[in-house]
């Protein structure tokens, strides 16, 4: 028996593939760019939580020489600590992202500009390098802020 191959014509499941992809490029990232950008996420809470806020935190030697020679002191180096870890567990909670980020961005800018006015510079690169990944995940994540917002309203 002989076969024949009788092209299809588009189905059904055709035309909802395109139509899904349709919708997911209306709705925003695709699956790849959203895991991407969680990754970032996670991988900016583990460096505030635990490379940065971490040594504050339990006054390691290298943190209380850094505050005593901008003259905090280690309350200021708590201070900094908490904020830092706060920070870094709102990265990862889906309603507090695009705050978190937006926080953590402008203590960038407060790092960047001690680091020009204390330690004439030294270091000022870091904060800059943190900086733009920060604002990546504000940016993408600013529909976040809108429940956010609707949240707080709803309490008060």
């Amino acid at each position: 028996m002989p076969e024949h191959t009788v092209p299809s014509a588009p189905t059904a499941t055709a035309a909802g593939t395109a139509a899904t992809v349709v919708a997911e490029s209306a709705a925003g990232p695709g699956r790849p760019a959203r895991i991407a950008l969680r990754g970032l996420q996670v991988l900016l809470a583990l460096f505030f939580g635990i490379a940065s806020a971490l040594p504050k935190l339990i006054a390691h030697s290298s943190a209380t020489e850094i505050f005593d020679a901008m003259g905090w002191g280690s309350a200021g180096m708590y201070a900094v600590g908490l904020l830092e870890l706060a920070g870094a567990v709102a990265l990862l909670i889906p309603v507090l992202q695009s705050v978190a980020a937006i926080g953590l961005s402008a203590m960038m800018v407060g790092a960047f500009v001690v680091q020009l006015a204390v330690f004439d510079g030294q270091n000022a690169a870091t904060p800059l390098i943190l900086l733009v990944p920060l604002v990546l995940v504000a940016r993408a994540r600013r529909r976040h802020s809108t429940e956010l917002l609707r949240l707080v309203r709803r309490r008060g």
